[in-house]
């Protein structure tokens, strides 16, 4: 069986991590319509970070205090516990919970796109529009808007902020329209709210 504690530091770094690690997920499952459902989270992400830090604190501190040598206990002896309560898998769940509070930083690195694209655009064809975006909380966002968005056809660029809450787009209207576009990044579970020509 495995100690409470560790499992409280599981769900709550993983419930830290969630609204972020979801569109992520997502896209690369090709399942783009969860991509944001998780991001009402948000908003409890440092209550979920306090949490998992005390608890694999406390974790740590009950692993490592000395035990008393006047008590007289049949305590397991060091090596013979078994894996799960080991100094080893708390080891392991520090690492993963660190991975996890972390992805926000680190989680756009796994679908960036680094093939550049070549288009040909006749110039009077080319738009400008921005697109108020909600849902989007950080960089896994931002590259998951940009990724799906800039997979319509005769987008030209794309470049999403969570922190402005918008997208800014460049496409052919030949080849496309906003709407077309709008739809395309709401497949991913964010709500565009308005857009401006």
């Amino acid at each position: 069986m495995i100690d409470k504690k560790i499992i409280t530091g599981i769900f709550a770094a993983f419930g830290a991590s969630l609204c972020c690690i979801t569109p992520v997920l997502a896209v690369l499952a090709g399942s783009t319509g969860m991509a944001s459902s998780f991001s009402w989270m948000e908003p409890f992400r440092p209550y979920l970070i306090g949490l998992t830090v005390l608890v694999l604190a406390y974790a740590w501190w009950d692993k490592l205090k000395p035990i008393p040598k006047d008590i007289d206990c049949s305590c397991e002896v060091e090596g013979s516990a078994s894996f799960w309560y080991s100094k080893k898998f708390l080891a392991f769940i520090t690492v993963f919970a660190a991975a996890m509070l972390s992805f926000p930083s680190w989680g756009d690195s796994l679908i960036k796109n680094t093939q550049p694209r070549v288009l040909v655009v006749d110039e009077k064809n080319i738009l400008k529009n921005t697109i108020a975006i909600e849902g989007m909380t950080c960089a896994a966002c931002e590259v998951t808007v940009e990724k799906v968005g800039g997979g319509v056809e005769g987008v030209i660029s794309i470049k999403a902020s969570a922190l402005n809450k918008h997208a800014i787009i460049q496409f052919d209207k030949s080849k496309t329209d906003i709407d077309t576009i709008i739809h395309a990044i709401e497949t991913t579970g964010y709500t565009s709210k308005k857009y401006n020509e």
